[in-house]
């Protein structure tokens, strides 16, 4: 009896004893650092191979660079060499000059004062020459005759088959510049402007036999009768607007400018009864210190309006002012208020 309670209690302690290692192999904490253990493992695997993905490879393909020999450095520098001399080198540089003459990049002319007064003189020689109610058209066809007859002497004199010219060959070399392409600019220099005469044929109702007279027109808005616009014209008077820092689109703004101001101006205020407008793109001359722009106008006014200068500059007072153009610039007119 005694031993089979001794076998029982035996058996039933080895029972007892492998369940509780069996617990303790399949516990909760157990599992759970197995678990964590195989995670740590597989990302340990995953940085190891982006790792490998951005220094390995291109380290082994550093390793690999492919490396020229004498032989094929020299073939390539001949080989830059034959692409270097193809190249159209001239036809660079010529395009190269003839953006810069578009560009208008050329540097102007400069005249000799000498040469300066003989074109004026000779200019307004010819345009006295003409009738006194020649229009701006055939002003400058006077104008441009007298330049191609110029530019044929001077021509002359530099290839040495005109004899008979009071010119010497450093004033045809200067008068060949002047006269031909560079024209433009040197007319302008020399202050030598005429309106461009504008004809607009719109409606033609006018009676058979009937002629208009032809006017210069000035761009822009046309000017009423009431402005009195007067064509290279400057008035005298006391200002009341100063031109400097008043500009206009127009002479018809400008007049327009004339009779506002003398109709909101106090009793105790000089309203404006003269307008001066400048309309040149090259500025406009005046005696005085300051630099005269495109859209300058002055409003003045003076009881017994006179004229400053009209038409042309005098020969004596371009000699007195060398920088005098040939012509008068500006535009004016009186207005009634």
């Amino acid at each position: 009896m005694a031993r089979g309670e001794f076998g029982y209690s035996n058996s039933n302690s080895i029972s007892y004893s492998n369940g509780g290692r069996l617990k303790w192999w399949c516990s909760y904490k157990r599992t759970t650092i197995i678990v964590c253990g195989i995670n740590i493992l597989v990302a340990l695997y995953v940085f190891h191979s982006i790792f490998n993905s951005f220094y390995v490879y291109p380290f082994k393909d550093a390793q690999r660079t492919f490396r020229y020999n004498a032989d094929q450095i020299v073939k390539m520098e001949e080989s830059n060499r034959i692409r270097k001399l193809s190249e159209p080198t001239r036809l660079i540089k010529l395009m190269d000059q003839l953006k810069k003459e578009l560009n208008g990049e050329d540097t102007p002319i400069e005249l000799p004062q000498q040469t300066r007064q003989m074109i004026t003189e000779e200019i307004l020689l010819r345009l006295r020459g003409l009738e006194a109610n020649a229009n701006s058209t055939v002003q400058r066809e006077a104008v441009e005759s007298w330049r191609m007859e110029k530019l044929r002497e001077a021509k002359g004199v530099i290839r040495k088959k005109r004899f008979n010219s009071s010119l010497s060959v450093e004033e045809a070399v200067y008068l060949q510049e002047a006269l031909g392409a560079d024209w433009p600019s040197v007319s302008e220099e020399l202050g030598f402007w005429i309106p461009v005469e504008i004809v607009h044929t719109e409606h033609d109702d006018k009676p058979e036999g009937v002629e208009e007279p032809e006017q210069e027109v000035l761009p822009g808005k046309q000017l009423p009768p009431e402005c009195q616009a007067e064509l290279r014209s400057d008035y005298d008077g006391v200002a009341v607007k100063w031109g400097l820092t008043h500009n206009k689109e127009s002479a018809y703004e400008c007049c327009m400018a004339c009779f506002e101001h003398a109709k909101h101006a106090k009793p105790d205020e000089k309203k404006c009864n003269i307008w001066v407008y400048c309309p040149s793109e090259q500025g406009c001359y005046s005696p005085d210190i300051y630099e005269h722009k495109l859209g300058e106008c002055w409003l003045k006014y003076s009881e017994n309006p006179k004229l400053n200068f009209k038409d042309s500059y005098s020969e004596s007072y371009r000699n007195a002012h060398p920088n005098a153009p040939l012509v008068v610039p500006w535009v004016a007119g009186l207005v009634s208020t």
